[in-house]
């Protein structure tokens, strides 16, 4: 499918917000502020393994505050973090070449598997939050990493065509509509938190995203662009919270923060000197920062206070107020845990409780 072709076929998603200047003149959404529980704790997304039912009771049982919507990528195509949200999009579909995912004109055995995978995750986790009410967190893979790793029919990356970018975000707004409203529906008692999964956004904001020949680089992406998209899947959640989540070095805290997103989800570890007055700016504007100081994959856990040491020491650093470090911070590990073993997996998500309730206990 070409650039040409894919544009317009998918409506604009409704809701589209006018822009920063029109809607919030200070250039940060209303939905930036959201009130977190003292000393919450949650987990990415990926688990490993490929049992759903399992992987729903472990994050269930292990964050009994601040559940989440398990990934499994262990199972395949379809099960993987584009995957899943490619089951997601409307009248926008894909299939598996060997170089990734590519766009295609019409569902296929990929798109049904991914739909199929989805919905037995969505059982599994309605099945062990009977009764829940709380902050329960869905993940999707937001619109610039998706645009770097769906190609269209010539290869490129659907990066490439800013039509095509137009099209995916558009695409995605409706999925995820539909999606927050079966979650809702099917846990009525949850607050549901929209992560958007953004590994791929400081790449491309930066031009390093390279092209399929691998020889030269797609062209930097204008940052308002970047930021006017994100904005709008933000809007989706109609006033819910939206959270943003990157591994990757260079988190772009301030452009997220104008976006209005309402947590800033990050590995603490790659945190540099450059970042840290964007950080402090975010925190005192309301942003939540979704802290990853736990291992990812098997390790050896420290005391749970020593996880959270870097946290309270970047808090005096940057002269914020105490009484505010563990209703501003949530714990988390650094990254999914689809890497881990299942047992470490269970450890870390427990370590990241014990960890946030050190920061409740002592603030100081």
């Amino acid at each position: 499918m070409t650039g040409r072709r894919f544009r317009g076929r998918v409506r604009r998603a409704r809701g589209t917000h006018p822009g920063p200047a029109a809607a919030y003149p200070s250039g940060v959404s209303e939905n930036s502020t959201y009130e977190w529980a003292a000393g919450a704790a949650t987990g990415i997304g990926s688990m490993p393994g490929g049992d759903a039912r399992e992987a729903a009771k472990t994050v269930t049982g292990s964050l009994e505050t601040f559940p989440y919507l398990p990934e499994l990528p262990a199972r395949g195509p379809g099960a993987d973090m584009i995957g899943r949200t490619l089951g997601m999009l409307v009248e926008v579909y894909g299939h598996v070449e060997p170089s990734g995912w590519r766009i295609s004109d019409r569902p296929g055995r990929d798109t049904r598997r991914a739909h199929s995978w989805l919905g037995e995750d969505l059982d599994a986790l309605e099945e062990f939050t009977q009764g829940y009410e709380g902050p329960l967190k869905v993940s999707a893979v937001g619109p610039w990493t998706l645009a770097t790793a769906l190609e269209l029919r010539n290869g490129e990356a659907a990066l490439s065509d800013p039509g095509a970018c137009r099209d995916l975000a558009a695409s995605l707004a409706e999925g995820l509509r539909g999606h927050l409203a079966d979650v809702r529906r099917r846990v009525p008692g949850a607050e549901v938190v929209l992560q958007l999964d953004e590994p791929s956004l400081t790449a491309v904001l930066q031009g390093r995203v390279k092209t399929a020949s691998g020889y030269r680089t797609h062209r930097a992406v204008d940052r308002a662009v970047v930021e006017g998209a994100l904005r709008d899947l933000v809007a989706v959640a109609q006033g819910g919270p939206v959270v943003v989540h990157s591994c990757a070095p260079g988190v772009p805290f301030g452009l997220l923060r104008r976006a209005g997103v309402t947590g800033i989800s990050f590995d603490f570890a790659l945190l540099t000197e450059r970042e840290e007055e964007a950080i402090g700016e975010a925190v005192e504007g309301g942003t939540a920062l979704f802290a990853g100081v736990v291992p990812g994959v098997d390790g050896r856990l420290s005391d749970p206070a020593g996880s959270v040491m870097g946290v309270r020491t970047l808090w005096r650093r940057l002269g914020l107020a105490p009484g505010t470090l563990s209703g501003s911070v949530v714990v988390t590990p650094s990254c999914g845990l689809a890497g881990a073993s299942p047992a470490y997996a269970r450890s870390a998500l427990a370590h990241c409780v014990r960890a946030a309730r050190s920061l409740a206990d002592n603030p100081e």
